[in-house]
């Protein structure tokens, strides 16, 4: 068998790799042993995986492999934030971000290359959409950091968080995104719990309802406006799921836990979202859902029109929030340096945003 027909074994959580056994004749509970070789102990080499027979060992190096994508760039930023451009198959390239904090040390992964969505103060967006991301191609991000930063000396894990936050809508990306947040919650793989994986969102509400039934990570929101005529113009996602129906979403999604509540980002544009007329009508419009608010400093990006608002505003915008009962932190900005905060991974993509009004007539009200 070729190595073009072999399968890589990244694409499968537990589940789908006792469907490959299976498939091959073999025990449903290999599937066990060998998510935790690779993801666990992080081998990719079939004559390691000890546990397994000689002649099992022998046939999945003729019909399987273990592939990650090829680290094209590895950058430190002064503040310590790392990111690595990872090229993949086809030639295409997605950025991954790791955050170090002193209680934690979040990963950033990216779900597309490019993006459909087109949200005016997004790098990524501005670079238009190639396809989404398979399986093997979001948790090989997670492999890809666990490898570069090593092992904690103290035997504690380094990322302790992961956050679909980079490249991408993942819920446009549902059926890949799903088994690889899976692979993130296993006992088996990485062990993560519900709240410290999060995935963000521009509003796809549908995909909000099927997350909460198949997979109720933590869930933030992009919402960035208060009312619908601004978030037209800066999320234009919002045209086909303005906001009552978005908060509807939400509402439902906190139902799954009495502890529920939604992030909602908030990114600050000097003169255009940042003012107390605004910071009162968000106000207002959140009071009816469990969350809490992250004010984001907007990032810029060559040819963007926006600036950032000033720390004054930020701050006076905050304290609007806060009075009125909302939990609100600024984000810090982190990596901007190297071109990894928020807003700002845009991948080297082979464009075909002409596919955007395809995929977006996909999504079903």
């Amino acid at each position: 068998m070729s190595d073009t027909a072999k399968t890589n074994l990244l694409n499968h959580d537990r589940r789908s790799m006792q469907d490959f056994f299976a498939g091959i004749g073999d025990k449903p509970f290999r599937a066990t042993q060998v998510v935790k070789w690779i993801h666990q102990y992080g081998v990719d080499n079939f004559d390691d995986m000890t546990n397994l027979s000689k002649e099992l060992r022998a046939r999945l190096r003729d019909i399987a492999e273990i592939r990650l994508p090829a680290i094209e760039l590895d950058q430190v930023a002064t503040d310590g934030t790392r990111k690595w451009l990872l090229r993949l198959m086809d030639g295409n390239c997605i950025e991954t971000v790791f955050i170090p904090e002193e209680d934690r040390g979040t990963l950033c992964v990216s779900s597309q290359v490019g993006c459909t969505l087109n949200c005016t103060f997004c790098a990524t967006g501005h670079q238009g959409f190639n396809r989404s991301l398979t399986v093997d191609e979001i948790i090989s991000q997670l492999l890809v950091a666990n490898r570069s930063l090593g092992r904690d000396p103290k035997g504690e894990r380094i990322i302790t968080n992961v956050v679909f936050m980079g490249m991408g809508e993942p819920l446009l990306n549902f059926e890949n995104v799903v088994p690889a947040m899976r692979l993130m919650l296993d006992d088996h793989a990485y062990g993560l719990s519900r709240r410290r994986v999060t995935l963000s969102t521009a509003g796809v509400v549908p995909m909000m309802d099927r997350l909460r039934e198949a997979c109720p990570v933590s869930l933030a929101v992009s919402l960035h406006a208060p009312n619908d005529l601004l978030r037209n113009e800066l999320v234009p996602l919002n045209r086909k799921y303005p906001i009552r129906e978005l908060l509807g979403a939400c509402r439902r999604y906190c139902d799954i836990s009495p502890r529920s509540r939604i992030t909602f980002e908030y990114v600050m544009l000097a003169g255009i979202n940042d003012g107390v007329e605004h910071a009162q009508e968000l106000a207002e419009l959140l009071m009816t859902v469990p969350s809490k608010v992250n004010l984001i400093p907007f990032n810029p990006f060559p040819q963007t029109r926006y600036r950032r608002s000033s720390n004054e505003s930020i701050d006076r915008f905050r304290e609007v929030l806060i009075k009125a009962g909302l939990t609100t932190i600024t984000r810090k900005t982190r990596g901007d340096d190297i071109d990894a905060a928020c807003g700002q991974l845009a991948g080297r993509i082979q464009d075909r945003t002409r596919r955007r009004v395809r995929i977006m007539s996909q999504i079903q009200p």
